[in-house]
Formats: C-alpha cells, sequence, structure tokens
C-alpha cells in the first residue's frame, strides 16, 4: 500500500509521516538543499529583474516546511537561545522545536515587543540598546531572513564584506591591501562611521524599499520595546538584537559605492567604467556600518564624504563627525583591529594598539579572577582568548605583537604564581608550572595541557575574494574556497 502525500506551498512532497517526531531525526542536509534551491531561484529572478516571479518565490519559500526548520534551527542554536523575550518563553526541548515548526506562520502575524537592555561598550562609559524578541519573533525574523538575504547578496555593493554570507572582515583587508599597497597608490584616506546605524534608519524608507511582506516588516520595525516595565514605541530604527536586522541594515547602506562612482568612475559619457578607469584612486571597502573610501588628494576625500552625507540623509543617518575622519597613509587609519600605514613607501598592516590593549586586558582580567583557579582551568580559559585573537591576526604583520604579548603573558602568570606560593622559592614555583615539552623549555603546562603562545600561531596571507561570485549561484568557487581556508588553518 503506498503511503499517503501531502505538498507544502513551496512544492515539497512529504509523506504523512514524514513530519519528525524528535529533533534529531531530521535530515538537515535534505533541508538545507530543498531551501537552497528556492533561494538560487530568487537570486536568478532578481537578476533577471522579474520582481513577480521574485514574489511568487518569496512566498514559497516562506510556506516551506524546510525553511521553517531551518528558521527555528537558527534561534536554538544561537547564542541567545538561553535568553527569553517578555513572554519569558524559551524552546530548549526537541517537542518545543517541533511544535514551533508547525506553528509558525506569516497569517494574521503580530510581533510582541522586545525585552530592552543595555549592555557596555569596550572603553566607553555610553552603554548600547540591545532589543530582545520573543523566541517566535526569531524564528519569523530568521524565517524572512531566508527569503530577504538571497535579493541582498544579489543586489550589495562590491566591497561589502559585513553580514554577509562566506564575506569576513579579512576580506575587506585583503580588499583595502590591493587598493593601497601600490607605489602609486591613493594616499588619502577618508574614514567613516555612521552615527547610531542601527536606531535611526528611516522606517518609511524601509518599507518602501525592502522587497519582502510589508505587513510582515512592518510588524518587525513597529513592535515597540518594553523597559522598566514601561512600553516605549519605536519611531525609527531596527532592533540590535533582530536575525534580520544586519540584513535590512546592508540593505539601507548598499548604493553608496555606486553613488561614489557615479561621479569618480565615469566615462566621457557619463557612464560608469567597468574595466578600471579610476582617475581619483578612488576605492570604496565597507563593513558593517564602518567603512573606508581612498582618494588621491585631501579635497577629493572631503567630497567624498560629502556625497555620502546626502546619499545617507534620504535614509535617515548621519556621519559621525567624531568618527568620521580624512588621514593621510603615512599617518595610518585603524580599520578591524588592523592599523594600516605605509612606512618609507611600503604599506604595513597590523594589529592596532588599541586592539593589543584590548587582548592584554582581557587575558589580564582572566588571570587576576583566577587566582583561585586550577593551573590546568586556567589554560583552557586562556587558549581560548589567545587561539581566537592569533588566528584573527595571523594574516597581518604580527609577528612582533605575539613576541610582545607572549612577554606580557609570562610575567602576568609569574605574579600570578608568587602570589599563590608567597613562601616559596623561586626555583620550585618554576619546577611547579614550567616544564620542558619537546624543543621547548619553559611551557606552562599542567595535567596533559599546555598554554599556546601567540607564536605558535604561523603569519599566512589571507587571498582576496573573487568579488563578483554570489554564493547562491557559484556554489563550486565558494567550496573550493572554504577548503583552502580550511587547509590554511591546519598549518596552525
Amino acid at each position: 500500500m503506498n503511503a499517503r502525500h501531502s505538498t507544502t506551498p513551496s512544492g515539497e512532497r512529504l509523506a504523512d509521516n514524514s513530519i519528525p517526531n524528535k529533533w534529531e531525526q531530521i535530515d538537515w542536509k535534505t533541508v538545507g538543499k530543498n531551501v537552497n534551491k528556492l533561494q538560487t531561484r530568487i537570486v536568478k529572478a532578481v537578476r533577471q529583474k522579474k520582481w513577480h516571479l521574485v514574489k511568487r518565490l518569496q512566498y514559497l519559500l516562506t510556506n516551506s516546511f524546510h525553511a521553517k526548520l531551518l528558521a527555528v534551527k537558527k534561534v536554538t542554536q544561537n547564542r541567545g537561545k538561553r535568553t527569553a523575550g517578555i513572554d519569558g518563553e524559551k524552546w530548549t526541548t526537541s517537542t518545543s522545536n517541533i511544535k514551533a515548526v508547525l506553528e509558525l506562520s506569516g497569517k494574521n502575524y503580530k510581533a510582541k515587543p522586545l525585552r530592552r537592555i543595555y549592555i557596555e561598550k569596550t572603553g566607553k562609559k555610553k552603554k548600547r540598546p540591545l532589543s530582545i524578541p520573543t523566541m517566535y519573533d526569531r524564528a519569523m525574523q530568521a524565517l524572512y531572513a531566508l527569503v530577504l538575504n538571497p535579493i541582498a547578496e544579489t543586489t550589495a555593493d562590491r566591497a561589502s564584506f559585513g553580514f554577509r554570507k562566506h564575506r569576513s572582515s579579512q576580506d575587506a583587508k585583503a580588499q583595502l591591501f590591493t587598493c593601497l599597497s601600490k607605489r602609486n597608490s591613493a594616499q588619502w584616506i577618508l574614514e567613516g562611521d555612521i552615527k547610531g546605524c542601527f536606531d535611526h534608519i528611516n522606517h518609511e524608507w524601509l518599507l518602501n524599499n525592502i522587497l519582502m511582506d510589508k505587513s510582515i516588516l512592518k510588524q518587525f520595525l513597529k513592535a515597540g520595546y518594553v523597559y522598566n516595565r514601561h512600553l516605549n514605541p519605536t519611531k525609527a530604527g531596527t532592533a540590535q538584537g533582530g536575525l534580520i536586522s544586519p540584513t535590512l541594515a546592508n540593505i539601507t547602506l548598499d548604493g553608496m559605492e555606486k553613488a561614489i562612482a557615479t561621479k569618480y568612475h565615469t566615462n566621457k559619457r557619463g557612464t560608469i567604467n567597468k574595466n578600471g578607469y579610476n582617475p581619483h584612486k578612488v576605492n570604496f571597502v565597507r563593513y558593517a556600518d564602518d567603512f573606508i573610501v581612498t582618494a588621491d588628494s585631501e579635497k577629493v576625500a572631503k567630497d567624498i564624504a560629502e556625497i555620502i552625507r546626502l546619499f545617507l540623509k534620504d535614509r535617515g543617518l548621519e556621519l559621525s563627525r567624531e568618527k568620521t575622519l580624512i588621514s593621510h597613509i603615512d599617518d595610518g587609519f585603524d580599520f578591524l583591529g588592523w592599523n594600516f600605514r605605509k612606512y618609507n613607501g611600503k604599506l604595513l598592516i597590523k594589529p592596532s594598539n588599541k586592539s593589543i590593549a584590548t587582548i592584554t586586558k582581557s587575558i589580564s582580567n582572566v588571570i587576576k579572577k583566577g587566582k583561585a583557579l586550577s593551573q590546568s582551568s586556567l589554560i583552557e580559559k586562556l587558549n581560548l582568548i589567545i587561539v581566537g585573537w592569533s588566528e584573527y591576526h595571523r594574516s597581518a604583520v604580527a609577528k612582533e605583537t605575539f613576541s610582545k604579548l607572549d612577554f606580557r603573558l609570562w610575567n602576568m602568570l609569574w605574579t600570578w604564581a608568587k602570589r599563590r606560593h608567597p613562601d616559596k622559592s623561586h626555583q620550585w614555583i618554576v619546577n611547579r608550572y614550567w616544564h620542558g615539552i619537546g624543543s621547548r623549555n619553559w611551557v606552562f603546562s599542567a595535567e596533559g595541557l599546555k598554554l599556546k603562545s601567540f607564536t605558535d600561531t604561523k603569519i599566512i596571507r589571507h587571498p582576496c575574494i573573487k568579488m563578483d561570485k554570489n554564493p547562491y549561484i557559484d556554489k563550486e568557487y565558494f567550496k573550493w574556497r572554504t577548503n583552502y581556508l580550511r587547509k590554511q588553518k591546519q598549518v596552525l
């Protein structure tokens, strides 16, 4: 006897017994493959400017059972999964996850207000507002992000790197190296920062320009937030903490590169030249709401700043006067934790002083708070910090910095060890905590665990990404690139 089947609006053919009873039974590879098929079709429709087809495909995807599975999975695997919204609800069991998938629907959807908390900014007194949606609202945002991301990826600025699939800050650094490393490269730098980007985006602009269900988008934008038991309306911006907010912010800022190119990359006919015509050496690199523009003169840099101000004004945004600077490459500038500067005509990218100070403070805090920790527990905590920071900076000119940080780390550990044993001799402390392993002496180790050193990380240059590749279409390229980067990491 043949099994009965039902069909979802997206065309997925599901057997009546195919809805899993347990979350662990789900074949995520098949789920991802089916969702990706529809996303690829959306990308192709956007490229062909078939907007009615785009809307139809969006409807199919948001009603897809597999897309709902992926949306709930993202919410339940997110770092904030243990943080509830104003309803106090959490999805922590297999049953609650399956139930959430079956209940997820845009029909008559009304978003609940967000729970507002404030978190401290690194090294600043001012706190950052963080708005926490309910689990259900997070899943709805994750579901609609699945249909919005392919559009955002297809219409994005070429040199935009933040919150994009298969792109990272390392790619932004590599692109800046390409733009600045030659002797005849641009000498002037516009460092841009948008004031309160997430908090001030104009809702009307979003509703008029974001290609998705307007009623759902309005719910995301107008939900309001609760702080100190008081309900506050949201008149502008997208919630920092919302899963769809980075995509909305990216779409809002996309077009900035084209606005600059319209004036500085045009040929005699007034059309944008794609064959490298760039007499003013103007290049644009953006990561989230931070961006860098290169220019051949201070005057051109100031003119570009004005172009960007006009571009942002229409979207309810403005440049931060304190953080938007024009500098010369010989004086250097900081971007994404690195310092870019030319020394006698040679560009060197090093970890910034601010980044070095932050990692030093982070290690110091762990060691100070770990006075009562066992040596092995302290090693585990420190290794996470050391490996993460050194991997981030391994493609920069960081060898000297790594050595400096190893020396600082040794001094901190020596103080920690002496404090634990004030009555013991120096030799006793050395024998207790430091050992020889292989060809190395003075290895801070215990119970089979050894402390990583910054200099263990090999310096490896990060390869440039091909800017015209789309992750939903050019899958073979990104598969190759992922494997290549993974092999690089294995060298560490």
